[in-house]
């Protein structure tokens, strides 16, 4: 077995999928930013806020002000060059810290495809993705080569596999599965949608979408290794994501996915686009094609690193076992685990500040602190709901007030079920740590969700 995972080690391939794939990913990320951007999110989220949540063990990353509109041009700036690959290392490099700061800069924007991007670009660091067909080989920056090593393009597909099997696995629970659940409340809402929009009211379409999305998950990375069945999974790709584009407001995250599939192709398919671009920016590209094998000790680093990062990533969404009650009720392990569109969660929060000393209490109201998107996410999400009541407390004490306790009062309902009370009514949360350890101060569940 040692034998033939050296042999794996030292296998050689095509370096045009990988240059191929470091362009559409440096277009798709420049463009991302450009509609941020474009669409005023920038001030509206990171500008506007007069708090922001913060993620365990990175309170310092915080929001630059106005110097945030730098960071977004950075980002863009180094996007641009990863597309051209000039520059490659330090501009992955640069993105990878530009995005993953801008990321962590505020918990409540959180989604599983930014996460993506980070774990994406950290990956590219390790790959030569400018060793063929960029700036850096046209200005002697890199030597060129037309090999590079199998491994190099394989795992780039493997975190796409476990990004789309881990969402799979997902959504083998009963609430997906039996009930249809959260699609039963989110379909019917989109009866404006030409021709689609009266099936979507029909609860037949609800299990459909619910099953064929799981089997979609499972099925699709296996489906795009196989050469025959290649073609009729990028087609399902393409009809997938531009079916959830249509339904559900998930900006390029689709398109994203779409050309990141692309990398399952043969190195031919690869050649051919290439090939078009060079006649488009008169690039003589047959100077590429040199038949030099990338030195195997070149690599060397990048094995020692990703080994432990695929480990990482296939333990990670499996730390849920680690604590008790219902994952999607107490969300202790939901983030980075690739569960995509589980939920429809639905909350209230009403934070109560009391003099321990003179027993005097106010109501605060959150609009004064939390935009309307700030405190829709607080409310059904303990972590928020903790480090709120922490900043409530220092905000009140800065005021004159002394000796503060903080108490809320909260009910959520989850997937169509009944509101009930959500965090412990009678705990003083700022004497409460934010830890990886269980928050037992939120209240039983008191319902099952069956899966894995």
């Amino acid at each position: 077995m040692l034998s033939r995972f050296q042999g794996y080690i030292d296998k050689n391939a095509e370096a045009a999928p990988l240059a191929v794939f470091r362009i559409f990913f440096g277009v798709m990320m420049f463009l991302s930013i450009v509609r941020f951007w474009s669409y005023g999110w920038i001030d509206k989220l990171y500008i506007q806020p007069r708090f922001f949540f913060s993620y365990y063990g990175f309170e310092f990353v915080k929001p630059l002000g106005s110097y945030t509109y730098l960071l977004f041009a950075l980002c863009a700036m180094a996007a641009l060059a990863v597309a051209a690959g000039y520059r490659y290392r330090l501009a992955i490099i640069t993105f990878f810290l530009s995005f993953t700061y801008i990321e962590l800069m505020d918990k409540t924007t959180y989604l599983n495809h930014y996460y993506f991007i980070s774990l994406l670009s950290f990956l590219m660091i390790f790959l030569p993705a400018h060793r063929y067909f960029s700036l850096d080989v046209r200005l002697g920056y890199a030597k060129p080569v037309q090999y590079v090593p199998q491994w190099s393009l394989d795992s780039v597909k493997l975190l796409l596999g476990i990004v789309y099997f881990y969402a799979g696995l997902a959504k083998l629970n009963s609430d997906w599965l039996i009930h249809a659940m959260p699609l039963k409340i989110w379909l019917p809402s989109k009866f404006d949608i030409p021709f689609l929009g009266q099936w979507l009211q029909q609860e037949w379409a609800h299990y459909t979408f619910s099953w064929l999305g799981a089997l979609y998950d499972l099925t699709i990375p296996f489906l795009l290794l196989y050469k025959r069945t290649r073609p009729w999974a990028f087609l399902a790709v393409v009809v997938f994501h531009v079916l959830t584009r249509v339904l559900f407001p998930i900006g390029m995250f689709p398109y994203i996915m779409i050309v990141s599939a692309t990398i399952f192709f043969n190195a031919q398919w690869h050649h051919k686009m290439l090939s078009v671009l060079a006649r488009l920016i008169r690039v003589n590209k047959a100077k590429c094609d040199n038949g030099l094998v990338m030195a195997p000790t070149k690599m060397q680093l990048a094995k020692i690193v990703l080994v432990p990062f695929f480990v990482l990533q296939l333990l990670i969404p499996f730390r849920h076992y680690l604590y008790p009650g219902e994952l999607f009720w107490t969300e202790e392990g939901y983030r980075f685990s690739w569960r995509v569109m589980l939920m429809e969660k639905a909350g209230y929060a009403s934070f109560k500040v009391v003099d321990k000393e003179s027993g005097q209490r106010f109501y605060v109201n959150n609009a004064d602190f939390l935009t309307p998107f700030q405190e829709k996410q607080m409310a059904t999400q303990p972590d928020f709901i903790l480090e709120y009541a922490h900043f409530l407390k220092q905000h009140f004490e800065a005021q004159g007030h002394k000796n503060l306790g903080v108490f809320v009062e909260s009910y959520v309902a989850l997937n169509g079920r009944r509101s009930r009370p959500y965090i412990d009514p009678k705990v003083d949360l700022t004497q409460q740590q934010e830890s990886f350890k269980h928050k037992d101060w939120i209240l039983p569940f008191e319902d099952e969700i069956k899966g894995l």
